[in-house]
């Protein structure tokens, strides 16, 4: 939020430099991230004069230019050439001089002596849009007689340089998000700060700090003829609305210090009507909605919810259908305005505008936050509303900002004010034990301190015992609830950096937990990665539902819905972190960088059955950690040394082998099983021996892809970190003494059935040897002339190894007998 350093010293006695109030407000929780200065008009008109043309004569060597002498008040007088068709002798007009920086959008130039047609020319006389006081071209700026020559443009036209402090308002300070919201928090810092008293406790400066607050006490009724009348229908998104009808405004530009203060904060003037309502936004922190009072129909305003599906237009011109939970401010004839959230297209101030109707409401925030979810839309009176206005400032904003109606546009204040409050909000109460202060904070603060601090804050002591305070707490302080609050609070202007370090720190001595060590690990599975050429994604946890809306694998009713989701892109959260890899792939192909290898580690949750109670499945939310990867495209690309290559699921495949083994998980205890699903047009399921399902690998299918304009084959992996942790015995790494005795190697050359896959091949010759046999491997695979049909020709390779003594032939021969015996049984296969 920007906050104006002029705008705010409107409310508050101080001295601070901006750099110091920015610091003041960091250190109370108000953090402000830059400090910038600002002009109204780029440059300051600074090397700008007012001068008086002496004399004017046309140019010898031109049929438009002329040759003026310009007076602008020290040292001789200027000879400048003129192109302006207005220009003459008398005229009082504004001059930059030689060396004078002038803008034009981004780019500047420096006015500098030059000949024009061959005449000496020193500095320019300018027009409107060559110094950013205007747009037009048509002529230089003529100013009135009475203007003194001499006087500096920026004094002329009222520029003056201000500091935009950007305040970061963390979403529980709605009450610091205006003017005066942050200068009230700085007087309460500025009351405390300075100078410390004996004790060592901070005492109240006098003076310094003291608040400002504009008075309304000029309000009156002018005329009480009828006005506008409100009828409040739903009391519960609507607990007070206020209003007030004023007639004979004159709707038009605002004054230049108006303008000002909004261009200052980064907002375009509009019209004086709807400035004012701005600048009290901004000054006050309420919201503030001006009506067209002849577009309300029978003068009257209706505060309900219209029908399920009801269309309304609003001022962005756009056609919505209302929910039957959105608030609107109705007339006699239908709705006119999203309450606390938009106005309607016709409903707002124009040129035309003669009468005016001033809403100043408090609308619930949980009614504001759905409807401007709900429709998309994010508006300042939402973002205040939403996290919780003020219900008793309704009055008071709504008074000072008829004042400035009637000082700047006109007009008469007519009717009875319209204050609709049946059920008045109270303030909180809060019993604040002294002792807890002093524990929480870690230091002993003497009770004058404290009610000080308090008095500061705007909080009421009810009652003062001896060892507690009973306090009310202001409407406006939304987020203090509770006695923690309130010691937060009193920390937080007393300072963080008062309160001293002890002699003594406890601590404790903790250990390392399973979460370290799965922590641990997945940094070091996530170096292995990255150093193999992946990049890591992170995704939001939140999806869209249709993802599973046909799922089988992820059905749509194990979906953990969120009762008030950002969209329905975000409305569930993910089951898998398939989808979001998909889409960053999506996103890159589209920015012409199709090779890819993504992995990411990321919660998953879905609803599962708990238990039965009485006949009833109860269901409760699982989350679990999972590893997904994703490989897509080429795995060489843009090589001299090699052509370009594809990737493909068997890369996958040892990615994930190379990380169970980086795990210490013993792949001799783990199945791969061959898969189908509608996910995956081929894949593998990773089970340990005892049944426990750790991950599937595989080709995702084309449809799929498609969903997300992908054309290319996407290989994925998803693992269920959880429970690889649990198959971790120990992650240490040990020693081994390599054998003294060789491996044997043999090879065997196999005919077997198409649908036979390497995996059953393995998992027969483990199961006939388990002490000897070490490795089983594929090296080549023929399918084609000359083979039997539905027949493949597989060479696979064994290795044989005891680490005690070497083999010898009769050993090798029984092992691989037994192997080749098992494969004809149970696979059917052949030598060939």
């Amino acid at each position: 939020m920007n906050i104006s350093y002029n705008w705010l010293k409107d409310y508050i006695e101080t001295d601070l430099t901006p750099q110091e109030m920015a610091d003041a407000l960091t250190s109370i929780g108000l953090e402000t991230g830059s400090v910038e200065e600002v002009e109204t008009i780029k440059g300051g008109l600074e090397g700008l004069f007012i001068g008086e043309v002496l004399t004017c004569e046309n140019h010898p060597n031109s049929d438009h230019l002329h040759i003026t002498t310009v007076n602008v008040g020290e040292g001789e007088p200027l000879q400048i050439v003129c192109g302006a068709s207005n220009v003459a002798a008398g005229q009082k007009v504004v001059v930059a001089v030689n060396g004078t920086q002038l803008y034009s959008g981004d780019e500047s130039f420096t006015i500098k002596k030059s000949k024009i047609r061959g005449v000496e020319s020193n500095g320019m006389i300018c027009a409107e849009d060559e110094i950013g006081i205007g747009t037009s071209h048509a002529g230089i700026i003529v100013l009135p007689e009475n203007v003194v020559v001499g006087t500096p443009a920026k004094k002329h036209y009222n520029i003056e340089s201000d500091y935009v402090l950007e305040v970061d308002i963390t979403p529980n300070r709605i009450d610091a998000a205006s003017h005066y919201g942050v200068a009230r928090d700085l007087a309460a810092y500025l009351k405390q700060s300075t100078p410390k008293s004996p004790k060592g406790d901070l005492s109240p400066l006098q003076g310094v700090g003291r608040l400002r607050k504009p008075s309304v006490e000029a309000f009156k009724i002018e005329d009480k003829s009828p006005a506008v009348e409100v009828i409040v229908e739903n009391t519960e998104a609507c607990p007070r609305y206020s209003g007030v009808t004023i007639k004979g405004v004159k709707v038009t530009n605002s004054p230049e210090w108006l303008q000002n203060r909004l261009k200052t904060i980064g907002l375009r003037p509009i019209n004086n009507i709807v400035d004012i309502t701005n600048y009290i936004l901004h000054e006050t922190g309420h919201p503030l909605h001006a009506f067209d009072m002849n577009e309300i129909h029978g003068h009257k305003v209706y505060v309900m919810t219209l029908n399920e599906g009801t269309e309304f237009t609003t001022l962005d011109e756009v056609d919505r259908k209302l929910s039957d939970k959105d608030l609107m401010i109705c007339d006699t004839n239908g709705g006119i305005a999203l309450a606390g959230v938009f106005g309607g297209l016709k409903s707002g101030v124009t040129e035309n505008t003669t009468d005016i109707f001033l809403e100043s409401a408090y609308f619930h925030p949980t009614w504001v936050r759905k409807t401007a979810r709900r429709h998309g839309l994010n508006t300042d009176a939402s973002f205040r509303f939403e996290r919780g206005a003020d219900p008793n400032n309704t009055l008071y904003a709504m008074k000072r900002a008829a004042l400035l109606i009637k000082e700047i546009a006109g007009g008469k204040i007519c009717g009875e004010i319209q204050d609709v409050y049946p059920s008045p909000i109270p303030n909180a109460k809060v019993t604040l034990s002294f002792q807890k202060v002093y524990d929480l904070i870690g230091k002993t603060i003497s009770e004058e301190t404290l009610i000080n601090i308090l008095k500061s804050l705007d909080i009421e002591i009810i009652k003062h015992h001896k060892d507690e305070l009973e306090l009310s707490i202001p409407t406006y302080r939304v987020d203090v609830q509770r006695d923690v609050d309130v010691i937060e609070e009193i920390l937080r202007i007393y300072g963080f950096n008062n309160v001293e370090t002890g002699e003594n720190l406890k601590s404790n001595l903790s250990y390392e937990t399973e979460t370290d060590k799965g922590y641990k690990l997945q940094n070091l599975i996530s170096e292995q990665l990255t150093g193999a050429g992946f990049n890591e994604i992170m995704n939001n946890s939140l999806t869209a539902s249709e993802y599973y809306a046909t799922s089988k694998i992820f059905p749509e009713e194990q979906c953990v819905r969120l009762k008030n989701p950002l969209s329905v892109e975000l409305n569930v959260m993910r089951q898998t972190l398939l989808f979001g890899g998909l889409q960053s792939i999506e996103y890159n192909k589209n920015r012409k960088n199709p090779d890819l290898k993504f992995y990411e580690f990321g919660n998953t949750y879905f609803y599962f059955a708990d238990k039965q109670k009485e006949g009833q499945s109860l269901s409760a939310i699982r989350e679990e950690f999972h590893l997904g990867l994703w490989i897509t495209g080429n795995s060489i690309s843009h090589s001299w040394l090699h052509g370009e290559q594809k990737s493909s699921v068997f890369e996958l495949k040892a990615y994930v082998e190379n990380i169970l083994f980086r795990l210490g998980i013993n792949a001799k205890k783990l199945v791969f099983t061959q898969c189908r699903c509608e996910v995956y047009s081929e894949a593998l399921t990773i089970h340990t021996v005892s049944g426990r399902k750790l991950g599937t690998l595989g080709i995702l299918q084309k449809k799929l892809c498609k969903k997300f304009d992908i054309d290319s084959e996407v290989y994925y992996a998803e693992l269920n970190w959880d429970l690889l942790m649990k198959e971790i015995k120990s992650h240490q790494v040990k020693y081994s003494e390599i054998s003294k005795f060789q491996a044997v190697k043999r090879d065997l050359a196999l005919l077997l059935d198409q649908q036979i896959s390497f995996a059953e091949i393995e998992k027969v010759a483990f199961d006939t040897d388990k002490k000897l046999l070490k490795e089983v491997s594929l090296f080549d695979v023929y399918e084609g002339k000359n083979l039997p049909e539905g027949k493949k020709s597989y060479a696979v390779s064994f290795i044989l190894h005891d680490e005690e003594k070497t083999l010898n032939d009769k050993q090798i021969e029984t092992i691989m007998a037994k192997i080749q015996k098992n494969l004809e049984e149970k696979l059917n296969t052949t030598l060939r």
